[in-house]
């Protein structure tokens, strides 16, 4: 009986293609033609550096990863040998003066992400191709013998452990890339919808031919990953690839002593497609990855913008900050000053306000600066020098600062929340015992059209996000 069901099964393994026989009976259909399944290689043609070979008579550098460009530092951490104290990698790090391309990347990315499943969805498609070449490559002997030297060398284990790593990888790789593929095809099973990364569930309807589903979208924030030392290749390209399939620029910053591994892999997954634009890669030391993780230069781009863009002119400008005394005590201010300021007229950064005539803008402003406590922060001055028609209202940039407690009360309520349809914003602030007062000022306004949370604690997110709702 054992023999019988050994033969039927080994009859049964003979009549099945194999997975590779499958993907390339198909591979026309599902758009991998290019992908070399029977690729042998000579030279590993991403890698800058020999695993065998790095010493102190041979030290390895490290770059940086920024807008689709590598770049080097004067500023240079020399990184020793855990084994034998040489100086055997240069890790050319960032210093606090060099954040702002990084901050500029980050922005460029919108809120719904470089990608969604309605935007753009051709890019599944794409980041399932790179994985699946990316899990070929590690396949290959030569390089994944690279990969688990490159580990051994910088965090020295055993090889059957450094190996692991790169196992692990490619297995994730080559799993992800199929479900690229059914996200981008669309492939229903039974009653089920596979969904690339993200869930799409759907829901029962008393009508026949109507079906909702339930959809993960990407959401973008200051998306950063910080990786430890002692797995240098599996958990950061777990996280940076789950962060990209949702559609996220994320900037990847790995510990100085280990980088090295994830600067080659970086290279490997351009090497196999992955636009270099879309991943930034920052050696820093914790002073200076403080200061990016703060956000202060990109919160205060992101007010500059929604508060003055189009001259203030737009459905979604931001018209009221509410701002914890914890950022008022940066330089958030500071900087969005700074930023105001070099709106001119000239190049139509600010212009001409079409609704509301200078008077009218002035006077509502120096009707705020009535309330106690209130004062102006910048702006409040008509410019000058142009020949702009009267009916239309053109001024700088402005930001009043209203405290909370004046805010609220009712004599004040109405004046401090009407709509000024120009450059135009108020500022206030708040302690954690006030933030109740932030979210009743909320629900007294009438006009619910867009807002924004700005905050890296997840539990306090969470919390505010409870009490919003989206059309």
């Amino acid at each position: 009986m054992a023999a019988a069901v050994a033969t039927r099964s080994r009859k049964k393994e003979k009549e099945s293609p194999s997975l590779i026989e499958l993907l390339k009976s198909r591979k026309s259909l599902l758009g991998f033609d290019q992908i070399p399944f029977e690729k042998s290689i000579n030279s590993l043609s991403f890698a800058t550096v020999n695993a065998e070979e790095v010493s102190g008579s041979q030290p390895a550098e490290v770059h940086n990863l920024v807008q689709g460009k590598w770049t080097g530092s004067s500023n240079l951490n020399t990184i020793l040998d855990p084994l034998n104290g040489e100086s055997f990698i240069k890790v050319t790090e960032m210093d606090e003066t060099c954040i702002r391309p990084y901050v500029e990347s980050l922005s460029k990315c919108p809120k719904h992400g470089l990608h969604n499943p309605f935007k753009s969805p051709e890019r599944y498609l794409m980041l399932g191709d790179v994985s699946m070449k990316a899990a070929q490559m590690l396949s290959l002997p030569k390089v994944s013998e690279f990969f688990s030297r490159l580990i051994q060398r910088v965090s020295p284990k055993s090889y059957q452990q450094a190996f692991g790593e790169v196992y692990v990888t490619r297995k994730f790789l080559w799993f992800v890339s199929w479900l690229g593929l059914l996200q981008y095809l669309g492939i229903i099973l039974g009653n089920k919808v596979m969904v690339f990364v993200g869930l799409m569930v759907p829901f029962a309807t008393i009508h026949q031919h109507v079906q909702k589903f339930s959809q993960k979208l990407p959401l973008h924030v200051l998306v950063a990953i910080i990786t430890p030392f002692n797995f240098p290749l599996e958990i950061p390209v777990l996280q940076l690839m789950g962060a990209l399939y949702m559609g996220n620029k994320p900037v990847l910053k790995v510990d100085s002593k280990v980088c090295i591994v994830m600067e080659q892999m970086l290279r490997l997954l351009h090497d196999c497609g992955l636009p270099v634009e879309d991943v930034d890669f920052i050696n820093a030391d914790r002073r200076t990855m403080n200061k990016l993780l703060l956000e202060v230069d990109y919160v205060a781009w992101v007010c500059d913008q929604d508060s003055y863009a189009c001259s203030g002119q737009k459905c979604s400008a931001q018209s009221m900050l509410f701002m914890h005394e914890n950022w008022s005590k940066s330089t958030l201010l500071r900087q969005m000053n700074n930023l105001a300021t070099k709106r001119k007229l000239e190049d139509l950064t600010v212009g001409p306000v079409l609704t509301f005539t200078t008077e009218a803008m002035l006077e509502h402003v120096n009707k705020l600066l009535q309330i106690s406590g209130s004062k102006l922060l910048f702006g409040g001055e008509a410019l000058e020098k142009h020949s702009i028609p009267p009916i239309y209202g053109v001024i700088k940039p402005t930001a009043v600062f209203v405290p909370l407690e004046e805010i609220l009360k009712e004599s004040n309520f109405e004046l401090v929340t009407k709509e000024i349809f120009g450059p135009f914003q108020i500022v206030t602030e708040y302690k954690d015992r006030q933030l109740p007062m932030v979210l009743d000022a909320l629900e007294k306004m009438h006009a619910h059209l867009t807002a924004a949370v700005v905050s890296n604690d997840p539990l306090f997110l969470q919390a505010r996000l409870n009490y919003t709702f989206t059309f």
